[in-house]
């Protein structure tokens, strides 16, 4: 009987030579490995010749079964026939008891179990333990291997599983989308002045082709947890789309497309939550849906508190405008006074920002306002103010060669222009209002040449 452990200790030569005596077809051809794992199993499968010898151990398993049972039926009946005459010196033997055949089988199947179990400790069946004990070293080493904690994929399975619980049409959100250049979007939150931030949801590109949305759409939806290997909350249903029945804002018409009106509807300012500055406005220039306007004062004149009076006013006396309250460049307080003292939605980006946020903030907000007016909607922007904002724009806009006056660039104006010319009265649809404040008297050129720009675009 050969060993794995001794013929890897052998050389190929001498492996060969226990080849040919065994009989290993092809012997020369293999390689060292391939050749050891040829001898051990034609070992295997030809018997040794130990192994074919008839085992002494054998010849005790014999059955002497039926005349063993026999020869006692004789002897019990001469027991029974005749009597014994021998005694021993000290002690009588004990009487042998009569068995029945049932009995006797039963002693005789003992007597062969036991011999049968007695040549396991035969000196011929050396290799079977061994082999035995090869195998129980496999078990534990099996054993062993399952206690661990497996890796990788399958590492989830048994008590490191995770556990399968169903989230979907729990969770219900709503954002602003922003779609990118590969085609799909996020929905941004307003807590985030709909920059980039944690609370983003995934519209997939298959999602945006299918209910025909666009930049600035207010979508509310059904969100499910993320799973392995995704980073954000991805959108799995749409439930409403600018307030509306998604099938409703698959065949609106498109912005730019709509027929602009001058404004027929009043706001009114001076009833409920009035104050004597908006009665004054009320009186000499009212303020109509769909207006565009603008506040023109020197700095720390009140510009801010006035825009904050008119937006309480719209709020208590037409709670079915949106209103959206739009800070660019101004200071923390007040944007912080203004979101605590207005009843609307309040978008900032404060002086500490760079230009870019200013005008990415004004952009996401203008494509809200018009998604909405799409849809039908009346909605007010109060805007504090256009000539910061103008001025975000010269900082962002790429050089034309063309400057102006006061260091503008001649593009640059192109963009606050198209901000402020948004505001309008759609016919038989819904309005934009923008009521905006300009500076004047400031020492800049640059603020005196934004004003008389925009000085004759206003409608009120």
């Amino acid at each position: 009987m050969f060993e794995i452990e001794s013929l890897k200790q052998k050389k190929l030569p001498e492996l060969q030579e226990i080849a040919e005596k065994i009989g290993v077809p092809k012997y020369r051809q293999l390689k060292k490995l391939d050749l050891i794992y040829q001898i051990l199993d034609v070992q295997a499968s030809k018997p040794t010749p130990e192994e074919s010898k008839p085992r002494p151990v054998r010849k005790r398993i014999q059955k002497p079964s039926q005349p063993t049972v026999q020869s006692n039926k004789k002897e019990t009946e001469e027991v029974t026939t005749t009597k014994t005459d021998k005694k021993t010196d000290s002690k009588p033997e004990p009487r042998k008891p009569i068995s029945r055949p049932e009995q006797q089988n039963d002693s005789v199947e003992k007597q062969q179990n036991v011999t049968a179990k007695k040549p396991q400790n035969s000196p011929n069946q050396r290799p079977q333990r061994k082999e035995q004990n090869q195998n129980g070293s496999n078990q534990r080493n099996s054993n062993k291997q399952r206690d661990k904690p497996q890796s990788g994929p399958n590492r989830r399975q048994g008590k490191y599983r995770d556990p399968d619980f169903e989230f979907d049409g729990i969770i219900e959100s709503e954002g602003v989308l922003e779609i990118m250049q590969d085609g799909y979007g996020f929905l941004r939150s307003s807590d985030y002045n709909y920059l980039s931030s944690p609370d983003d949801i995934y519209v997939s590109q298959s999602q945006i082709k299918l209910f025909g949305l666009k930049t600035g759409d207010t979508v509310r939806g059904i969100v499910r947890p993320p799973k392995e290997g995704e980073k954000y909350f991805p959108l799995i249903r749409v439930s409403l789309i600018n307030g509306l029945n998604p099938s409703i804002v698959r065949d609106r018409v498109a912005f730019e497309h709509l027929t602009p009106l001058f404004p027929q509807e009043k706001f009114n300012l001076a009833e409920k939550g009035s104050s004597i500055s908006t009665r004054i406005i009320d009186m000499f220039s009212p303020i109509g849906k769909g207006q565009r306007g603008m506040i023109v004062s020197q700095p720390k004149t009140g510009k801010t508190m006035l825009l904050k009076d008119i937006a309480n006013a719209i709020a208590a006396n037409h709670p079915e405008v949106y209103q959206i309250v739009l800070l660019i460049d101004e200071r923390p307080e007040e944007v912080t006074d203004m979101q605590r003292n207005v009843k609307g939605e309040v978008v900032a980006s404060t002086f500490d920002e760079p230009a870019e946020k200013h005008v990415k903030v004004a952009n996401i907000v203008l494509d809200k306002a018009k998604r909405l007016v799409e849809c039908g909607h009346d909605v007010v922007i109060l805007l504090d103010s256009i000539t910061r904002l103008a001025r975000a724009y010269n900082t962002v806009a790429p050089a034309s060669g063309k400057i102006l006056s006061g260091g503008i660039d001649a593009n640059a104006l192109h963009k606050p222009k198209r901000f402020f010319g948004a505001a309008r009265k759609i016919e038989n649809g819904g309005s934009l209002t923008i009521i905006a404040t300009a500076l004047t008297d400031t020492g800049s050129k640059m603020d005196e040449v934004i004003f008389e720009e925009f000085k004759g675009t206003g409608n009120m």
